[in-house]
């Protein structure tokens, strides 16, 4: 496992890097909120959901992947949920854990994470509790991930109504965003698995989109449509027409649903994972000694699959997913395009992940450079380059391919290189 790269002539408010645990955040009064709807027919409709503690409410995060498209800045044994990557004192982690607290708490937040991880994120959550941070042995992609956690919960409160949130992505407007999950509650409670959508800023063809139905008409929740259709990733025609229909939203893999429901779904389209969780789950809660026996049988023969190929696009051609459509900003940090994005920059310079004083620039335009080794970095009339500098790996791409580094991280592993992946 490679380290967080040490730089001793980095300043650490300037490092992408955490390396202290920050303390708990004292949690906020609640503020009233408003919450404008997206739709331009219902643009009236307003949300308000009282207190913003929701009672029977559990949060899922779900902490997986290497940010292979971030690499070498994200490594497999440190990823990019761990990393600070808008130099604001927070990993994305614990921007998520900040974000989603004040509509549970402590005891009612779960995190799912591999075992290179679980020390790295007890650090930066100190106030996750030891039960509620679930290790799962190996990756299995999202659906055995999120279906851990609801079995676990389902099994401790049958009650549960839980909503699952990636650890790794940026989130702006924290009121749309919480008025979004609160109004997604209330649809989940009338049985619906629950996405969110998001109001698409241009014809992205990085996300996967969901195609918006008919109006639900429920009172409790003004905004709430039908999933007509999930799509996959289109290209850039594609997208286009979507957005120039109005009726498409981003997908941003957020799901709100009961626990039970949940497993039922997956017991109706894939049985065989359904069935894995349930024996899992039986034993979670009767000690480690129990829970890896049960784990070391069945987690092995789970299949490998997202939730939205798993249960949410079945459910969906049945009527059975619906969308709340919001406003706030999202992105999913999934390439250095992307995170370039997140950092100000003065005008015609590239955007700086780390000490400015460290990157000298002559007539140079757009781009990033992350001076993670601590040497200077000097530019010369190139634009919109990605320059990635670590201790022990230099990357050198442009914006517009930033894309396919997990090209190149393939190229690493199949080369002999997989120690610094």
């Amino acid at each position: 496992m490679t380290p967080a790269p040490p730089s001793p002539q980095l300043r650490a408010k300037l490092s992408p890097f955490l390396s202290h645990s920050i303390p708990a955040l004292a949690v906020q009064a609640p503020e009233p909120l408003y919450r404008p709807s997206p739709l331009g027919d219902s643009a009236l409709i307003t949300f308000q959901p009282g207190a913003r503690d929701i009672p029977g409410f559990y949060v899922v995060i779900p902490a997986g992947g290497a940010g292979t498209r971030l690499w070498p800045l994200s490594r497999e044994g440190h990823p990019k949920f761990l990393l600070d990557v808008t130099l604001q004192g927070r990993s994305l982690i614990q921007a998520t854990w900040d974000r989603l607290l004040p509509l549970s708490s402590p005891a009612r937040t779960t995190v799912v994470a591999g075992p290179a991880h679980i020390n790295s994120i007890r650090d930066q959550l100190p106030d996750l509790l030891i039960d509620n941070l679930l290790c799962e042995p190996g990756p299995k992609d999202s659906m055995a991930a999120i279906g851990l956690a609801a079995a676990v919960l389902a099994k401790r409160d049958p009650d549960a109504i839980i909503g699952s949130f990636a650890a790794d992505h940026m989130i702006s407007g924290d009121d749309a965003f919480l008025s979004a999950v609160a109004e997604a509650v209330e649809v989940a409670k009338k049985d619906y698995l629950v996405t969110i959508g998001i109001a698409p800023s241009h014809p992205s063809t990085g996300f996967g989109y969901i195609r918006l139905g008919e109006k639900l008409g429920m009172r409790e929740a003004p905004n709430a449509r039908l999933v007509s259709s999930f799509k996959e990733k289109p290209d850039a025609r594609t997208a286009a027409s979507y957005i120039a229909t109005g009726i498409y939203r981003w997908n941003a893999g957020m799901f709100v649903t009961k626990a039970t429901l949940l497993l039922q779904l997956l017991k109706e389209y894939k049985p065989d994972i359904h069935d894995g969780l349930i024996k899992i789950a039986e034993v979670w809660d009767e000690g480690e000694a129990a829970r890896e026996r049960v784990l070391s049988e069945v987690w092995h023969t789970l299949e490998k699959i997202p939730i939205d190929n798993a249960v949410a696009e079945p459910a969906a051609a049945e009527g059975r997913v619906a969308v709340v459509p919001a406003t706030f900003g999202w992105d999913d940090v999934g390439d250095f395009s992307s995170l370039a994005d997140l950092l100000p920059a003065e005008a015609n310079q590239p955007r700086v992940l780390g000490d400015n004083h460290l990157v000298l620039t002559e007539q140079v335009a757009g781009g990033i450079v992350v001076p993670g080794s601590g040497r200077l970095i000097a530019c010369l009339g190139v634009d919109d380059l990605v320059i990635v500098d670590m201790p022990d790996t230099l990357l050198v791409t442009t914006r517009a391919r930033s894309q396919e580094v997990k090209r190149l991280v393939k190229k690493c592993r199949d080369a002999g290189w997989k120690q610094l992946l």
